[in-house]
């Protein structure tokens, strides 16, 4: 297995590659923003809707006024106190307001969110507390650079500022992602759940778009193809099973007999994950016969109120010999961008997704995905970006 040092000498070099990535092109590309725009300039339904809860967000306001903090703690330590929630709203914020730019052009909304991304860049030095300092870095780097990566090509944006963003979210969170994956906090691979691998590699994905940095963006996705852990898509499947009814495929991954809501956050992470992936021209959704699909499909249909079958799994923390129903229904965006990619774009039968996608929406705001805020004001209601409607339907 490689070293930790390894790995920090090619994950954490700036700009390592001359390999070129597109830009935008992590979440988002400039063709979404065309299919986006054509949409909500005709007043498109749902998109329309969808597009008006963005605008009314406390979070997409030109006057948001971020809160940086030079160390961020997640979790307490005994020491100091939390104060990771500044990171996760000023994150939101920077993302709402890269979109509302992207749509409207108008660039007050610009200059907010390069004032956000600035602010943070040139005060975060270090991600500390318990070991849940490792879910902030994941979730909040892999979002942070998504904000970033959308405000890459605008013009206002000093080359220095831009520069210094990059080398923060590569010095603190990226260090963070690679140390995580590597060491897992000192435990082995088979420790911690899914949910930590795929936030953290996630931001690796995100940030070595941002940074073209090609080494520590092919090494993430492969990581996540092949990777050793029980959270690289070959360990994160327990199980397949045959639907006697349709003949499809369903798969019961690794959080399954934990709770519903971090199945249903997996859910979301590998769906970030794979359209990353897929921006920049590789292909993780039919990756291991579209295991993603069948996961989501799994975790949907029984997240809406069917039965699914299930095997014993042999987790960190004991046998678990049932599949959870804790937080069972739990409502979390994330299911758009995956009913999306494969119902509408690849025409496969995502139809549980699409339950789920409909679950969701029926239970938040206006019928449609919202973002962040819109699912709550603790941490789990700022775990996905959202928007999900607006920004990835496609008919």
């Amino acid at each position: 297995m490689p070293t930790l040092a390894y790995f920090l000498a090619f994950f954490l070099t700036f700009s390592v590659s001359t390999a070129a990535f597109v830009h935008p092109g992590a979440l988002h590309t400039i063709q979404d923003f065309e299919r986006i725009n054509t949409h909500v300039t005709n007043g498109d339904e749902p998109w329309n809707i969808v597009w008006t809860l963005l605008t009314e967000s406390p979070y997409a306001q030109s006057s948001y006024l971020p809160t940086p903090r030079q160390t961020v703690y997640r979790g307490y330590n005994g020491v100091n106190s939390e104060n990771y929630p500044d990171l996760y709203r000023d994150t939101a914020a920077a993302y709402q307001l890269a979109i509302r730019w992207r749509i409207s052009n108008d660039t007050t909304y610009a200059e907010a969110a390069v004032n956000i991304l600035n602010s943070w860049a040139v005060t975060l030095t270090t991600i500390d507390g318990t070991s849940d300092k490792f879910l902030a870095s994941g979730l909040y780097g892999y979002q942070m650079a998504n904000a970033a990566e959308l405000m890459t090509d605008y013009a206002g944006w000093d080359s220095t500022n831009k520069t210094a963003t990059g080398t923060m979210l590569t010095n603190v969170f990226a260090y963070m992602n690679n140390f995580f994956l590597e060491d897992h906090n000192g435990q082995d691979f088979y420790h911690y759940w899914a949910n930590w691998d795929q936030c953290n590699l996630a931001s690796l994905i995100a940030i070595g778009i941002f940074t073209d940095n090609q080494t520590m963006n092919d090494n993430a996705v492969n990581y996540f193809r092949t990777g050793p852990s029980n959270r690289a898509l070959p360990g994160f499947a327990v199980a397949n099973y045959t639907e006697p009814e349709s003949g499809k495929a369903l798969t019961q991954s690794q959080e399954s007999g934990r709770d519903q809501g971090h199945s249903t956050l997996d859910m979301m992470l590998v769906g970030v994950i794979a359209q990353q992936v897929y921006n920049q021209g590789d292909d993780m959704f039919t990756a291991y016969s579209n295991e993603i699909l069948n996961a989501t499909g799994y975790t949907s249909k029984y997240n809406v109120g069917y039965h699914v079958p299930y095997i014993a799994y042999d987790s960190y923390m004991g046998t678990q010999t049932v599949i959870s129903n804790s937080s069972r229904g739990d409502v979390r965006p994330g299911a758009e961008l995956l009913s999306a990619h494969y119902g509408q774009l690849r025409g496969l039968n995502s139809s549980w997704t699409d339950a789920y996608r409909d679950w969701v929406n029926g239970n938040s705001t206006d019928g449609v995905e919202g973002g962040g805020s819109n699912y709550g004001f603790t941490s789990g209601g700022f775990d996905g970006l959202g928007f999900g409607t607006l920004l990835y339907r496609l008919i």
